[in-house]
């Protein structure tokens, strides 16, 4: 038997070995797994490289292309222009985001603030009738115990004699009050218990804004968009500007150094003007009311007016008059308004 087990091998020879080979099996497995995880980490980075690099060469050109620009007398003028125009793009792009994103953390916070007043109130109501029935409870415990003294120190006054006949209907009035005091105790716990369960509800989570308030922020916006084009007192100019928010350098040719020179004056200006200008807000509301009179909403959930709807800019002086212009501020998406409107 003994030379039969050195042949085969016993059981638990086997059983080892049938365990090794698992081991082994396993050990591979995950071995191809993770070779696979880090071939495709590698092709992975690759392609990142390959992005990058792609990137850094159009960045490239783009600089090439700028300084083969400068480096040409005729065309160093309209490079100039072109970077102070879109730059004052820029700025009113930047006007336009900010006035949005500050109208609406003004709307989200009137919304909540109401919200919480709405809260506060329906807790109040319901704070009010336990509050009230604390006053009471606490009004005929005190009853009970000036009652309560007074038994005791009319026992404590008693005499020997009387004390013997009288005393022991005075110590079960005391004992009486002292039980009526206590279940009063309980039932005091119990309504400062739910004075504090009620008080310490969950306020009511932040809710996104509804539809009328967004739809009104959009006219809001888009009557600060036309704001930001009446700045340019020759609407060209505004078409100008955006142009150059929109092209490449280059592109477009403002013209020899005596046009250039007239451009950059006219930048300058109507900085000023946009830095001047600040009490516009009754301006504001004026023309979206106007532009919401004519807007249309292609459903009852959207809450960006078509922009077939919106085509007229209304110019309203200080006396009050309106002067109509047509341009399609958001189909033509002016500072870059569809970045910026309320969805």
């Amino acid at each position: 038997m003994g030379s039969l087990a050195a042949l085969f091998g016993s059981p638990e020879d086997k059983e080892q070995d049938s365990d090794k080979l698992m081991d082994l099996y396993w050990n591979r497995a995950e071995l191809k797994k993770s070779f696979a995880d880090a071939r495709n980490e590698h092709f992975r980075l690759q392609d990142r490289i390959k992005q990058q690099e792609g990137a850094t060469a159009r960045i490239q050109q783009k600089l090439d292309h700028i300084e083969e620009l400068l480096s040409d007398s005729q065309s160093a003028y309209s490079v100039v222009v072109y970077y102070q125009l879109r730059g004052l793009a820029l700025r009113c792009e930047d006007k336009l985001a900010m006035f949005a994103e500050q109208l609406k953390q003004q709307r989200e916070k009137m919304q909540y603030n109401g919200m919480m007043s709405d809260w506060n109130t329906k807790l109040a109501v319901e704070i009010a009738p336990v509050e009230e029935q604390l006053l009471v409870q606490r009004s005929q415990m005190k009853r009970l115990e000036d009652d309560l003294l007074a038994k005791q120190q009319t026992l404590e006054s008693m005499g020997g004699i009387k004390k013997l006949f009288k005393g022991r209907s005075v110590k079960a009035e005391l004992k009486i009050l002292k039980s009526q005091i206590e279940s009063m105790c309980g039932g005091e716990e119990s309504l400062l218990a739910d004075l504090s369960a009620i008080n310490a509800r969950p306020h009511p989570e932040t809710q996104g804004l509804d539809i009328a308030n967004k739809r009104s922020i959009n006219l809001l916006i888009l009557a600060f968009a036309q704001q930001l084009y009446l700045y340019f007192a020759d609407h060209d100019f505004a078409t100008i500007v955006k142009e150059a928010g929109d092209k490449s350098a280059g592109v477009i040719n403002y013209g020899d150094q005596y046009e250039c020179t007239r451009i950059l004056e006219q930048i300058q200006k109507h900085i000023d003007i946009m830095a001047q200008t600040t009490d516009i807000a009754s301006t504001l509301q004026k023309r979206a009311k106007l532009i919401g009179e004519q807007a249309s909403f292609t459903g009852d959930t959207v809450v960006v007016p078509a922009a077939g709807s919106t085509t007229t800019v209304f110019d309203i002086d200080d006396n009050g008059i309106v002067t109509e212009n047509k341009v399609s501020i958001l189909e033509e998406n002016y500072w870059g308004i569809s970045n910026v409107l309320s969805r």
